[in-house]
């Protein structure tokens, strides 16, 4: 293993879906070379009570310069830039270990919110120059994303020169084919009455994140 690669992580399936282009994403990038220095993707476990070791482990496995994860949120138009990482757990649906968090704190002494430390902003100038729908977002949910982007940054304190981030990108058109399928099968709802239709390609959300690692390591001192 190259000494301080570039680590990008995505999420297993969860919630029914066969698939998660978050994780499609990171076995993409994987063994890629972006501003010469090597890539390593690695999935995440969709379960609370591992997220932060497992964030904790791969820094100390890697010692990456720049960590940016990706997570899916169905219904975004675009690549979320995610800016803010909240000490809360707050879940609308359990996470693939049947953990239904509700009101709880990630770090029972740690601050209220920690902050992206990659340059969202040239990350978004960038994207948006090169063709690809992009914005910035102040909130990452509640859910095992938010989680995922507070406790990388929770331990990246112990490995300075380490930058951290998360962005959101929206379902797979094939996810969305599969849905309206769905929806034609058990005819229970209008298509109207559904708002999580849009769609990016995998080759486009792949190319948003090589993008947001370049920006990064390019800013990285």
């Amino acid at each position: 293993m190259s000494e301080h690669p570039a680590l990008v992580t995505g999420f297993a399936p969860y919630a029914g879906r066969g698939r998660n282009p978050a994780a499609d994403i990171a076995k993409a990038l994987d063994g890629r070379s972006i501003a010469e220095v090597p890539v390593v993707g690695r999935l995440l476990p969709v379960a609370l009570d591992e997220i932060a070791d497992k964030a904790e482990s791969l820094l100390n496995e890697l010692k990456p310069r720049v960590v940016i994860s990706i997570g899916l949120w169905p219904g975004e138009t675009m690549v979320r830039i995610e800016r803010v990482g909240l000490n809360l757990a707050d879940f609308e649906i359990p996470d693939n270990h049947g953990r239904l968090a509700r009101d709880e704190s990630l770090s029972g002494n740690g601050p209220a919110a920690k902050f992206t430390t990659l340059p969202v902003r040239k990350i978004e100038a960038a994207m948006l120059a090169a063709g690809i729908p992009s914005r910035i977002s102040n909130s990452a949910g509640s859910f095992l994303c938010n989680a995922c982007l507070y406790s990388f940054l929770s331990a990246s304190e112990k490995t300075p020169g380490t930058r951290c981030g998360f962005v959101h990108v929206p379902y797979l058109p094939e996810q969305v084919a599969g849905l309206l399928r769905q929806l034609k099968e058990e005819a229970k709802l209008e298509a109207h009455q559904r708002a999580d239709f849009a769609s990016m390609d995998l080759a486009t959300g792949t190319r948003a994140v090589a993008i947001a690692l370049e920006t990064a390591l390019r800013e990285a001192p």
